[in-house]
């Protein structure tokens, strides 16, 4: 379980097209400088996932919202982020002076709603104290992936360039595309199920 959702949420925050951000943001920056930003941006993007992980069930109850209707409504933002990275899509990052830490890079180019949405389906799915320790330690072990990857950001440019990176992040998309059609379909199938009992 573990491993599966370590996985699962490693490509949910996308971290080829975060790097390829990443990297034309700090274009000019001196590798110590990358480095510490990295290292920034991982403690954020953390701080900002645990809090949707452990919040999920609690914004679901006070708006009214069922899992299943989430899961659909999330599974589709997933999709959707899926075929732009698949297409090769960019984003517009607005002025880079300052900290970018925690905007533009942990939210919304790491933590997207498709993100966002994702991580409080699964806080919301496992209810017992084990499951809820082993989704929090995936959870970390994945952006602590992200992180590396983001750390070792001019290696990576170096060793693939930038079309090697452009096609991870469109191989991560396909990948991205298909957890969204699982989400939207269990969803659904549930949806159904309990109309039907009804």
């Amino acid at each position: 379980m573990f491993i599966n959702l370590w996985i699962k949420l490693f490509f949910v925050l996308a971290p080829f097209f975060a790097l390829t951000i990443f990297l034309s943001i700090t274009e000019k920056y001196e590798e110590a400088q990358r480095r510490k930003l990295a290292l920034t941006v991982s403690a954020a993007v953390a701080l900002i996932c645990l809090l949707l992980f452990f919040a999920g069930r609690q914004i679901f109850e006070i708006f009214g919202i069922t899992l299943d209707s989430f899961r659909i409504g999330a599974g589709i933002l997933l999709l959707l982020s899926g075929i732009s990275l698949v297409q090769g899509k960019t984003v517009a990052v607005g002025p880079t002076e300052g900290d970018v830490a925690v905007v533009p890079l942990a939210i919304p180019i790491i933590v997207g709603p498709a993100t966002t949405g994702t991580i409080l389906v699964m806080g919301a799915e496992l209810t017992t104290i084990s499951t809820k320790a082993i989704g929090c330690l995936s959870l970390l072990a994945a952006v602590a992936s992200v992180g590396t990857v983001l750390f070792a950001g001019s290696f990576l440019q170096r060793a693939l360039g930038t079309r090697g990176i452009a096609i991870l992040s469109r191989l991560s998309g396909l990948i991205l595309s298909a957890m969204a059609a699982e989400m939207i379909m269990v969803g659904i199938r549930a949806f159904l199920i309990d109309s039907g009992s009804q």
